[in-house]
């Protein structure tokens, strides 16, 4: 049960940490002013499979994003298993390239939405991102998940539900933030 529902029980660990974090204040967030947010770039460790996926489930909701990895290499494809998890979602990741934190451009009205505490915290090191609102992409799932642990080379079953939770999460946001939404 635990490898489907949370990857490993690191993931489940690491779920139930991220909430007193997010309850006190410490998880990294800065929250965004609605009004001024006119893209949504989704962040991950490899940008292989969640912020990608993201990327994907955005575009074709209609919605400027775009996402990057931050340990990763510029081109790198998406993983396998999240090609094949996404397509049984209805979504087409296989064109999709890997763009490293050192590749990604900001623009004004971006709103950074990582998948995991620790992101959020290395996002807040960068200085050419200080300025940016940060969020965490689990604040949007129903029931909320403040951690969407790495899919990465685990139970197939678990890809299928981490990207399941983050399409829902993605549909929530189009909704919150409709000044992300291309003309």
């Amino acid at each position: 049960m635990i490898r489907s529902r949370f990857g490993t029980f690191r993931g489940l660990v690491r779920l139930a940490l991220a909430y007193p974090q997010l309850a006190i204040g410490r998880s990294g967030s800065v929250s965004p002013d609605p009004a001024h947010v006119r893209r949504l770039v989704f962040v991950c460790q490899g940008n292989i499979c969640r912020s990608a996926f993201a990327d994907v489930v955005a575009r074709n909701m209609g919605v400027n994003s775009a996402s990057f990895g931050l340990s990763t290499t510029t081109g790198r494809p998406a993983h396998e298993p999240a090609i094949v998890a996404a397509r049984t979602l209805g979504h087409d990741m296989s064109a999709h390239c890997a763009v490293d934190m050192d590749d990604y451009v900001p623009e004004t009205g971006d709103l950074l939405l990582a998948m995991e505490v620790r992101q959020l915290h290395r996002l807040a090191t960068d200085p050419r991102l200080t300025g940016l609102p940060r969020m965490l992409l689990g604040r949007w799932t129903r029931p909320m998940l403040p951690h969407l642990h790495d899919p990465y080379r685990l139970d197939d079953r678990y890809m299928l539900r981490c990207l399941a939770r983050i399409e829902r999460a993605v549909g929530a946001l189009v909704s919150a933030f409709p000044g992300a939404r291309l003309s």
